[in-house]
């Protein structure tokens, strides 16, 4: 794997966001033409609208299961980045930093990481913003 920086630190599962998605997608809507042509069709409506109602709840589950992981990930950050801070100044982080901040300034290198985590809750900055201050990049290869 080449060197995480900026331009290659975002990352893409490809069965997950290419395969997986497109397919519920594709489900959903061959669902939801089915449901339309058996409305006419007591028969057929009760299995069109069950079908369609459990694609809809696979991909509320898509986008729950990620949801979830990810907002673990972000409480398992804060406090990595807030302990770190306390060893490298005595103090905890800022609490004008909010969370997408915080994930930013996890790829900042101890040497910088304590100067911008307060330049970022002085200036208010945005989580792009953060990402582009870095000058030596620290990779974050788990996070998915």
């Amino acid at each position: 794997m080449a060197e995480q920086s900026y331009s290659n630190h975002r990352r893409l599962v490809p069965l997950f966001h290419g395969v997986l998605f497109p397919i519920l997608v594709l489900t959903l809507i061959g669902s939801a033409v089915n449901l339309v042509k058996s409305w006419g069709d007591h028969e057929r409506l009760y299995s069109a609208s069950l079908i369609l109602v459990l694609v809809v709840c696979s991909l509320m589950l898509f986008f729950f299961c990620r949801i979830f992981a990810l907002k673990a990930q972000d409480r398992a950050i804060r406090a990595e980045e807030n302990l770190r801070h306390f060893v490298i100044t005595g103090k905890t982080l800022d609490p004008a930093l909010n969370i997408s901040q915080i994930i930013a300034l996890r790829f900042a290198s101890d040497a910088e990481f304590a100067a911008l985590a307060q330049r970022a809750a002085a200036e208010h900055m945005e989580a792009d913003a953060i990402k582009r201050a870095i000058k030596a990049w620290r990779a974050d290869t788990y996070r998915v």
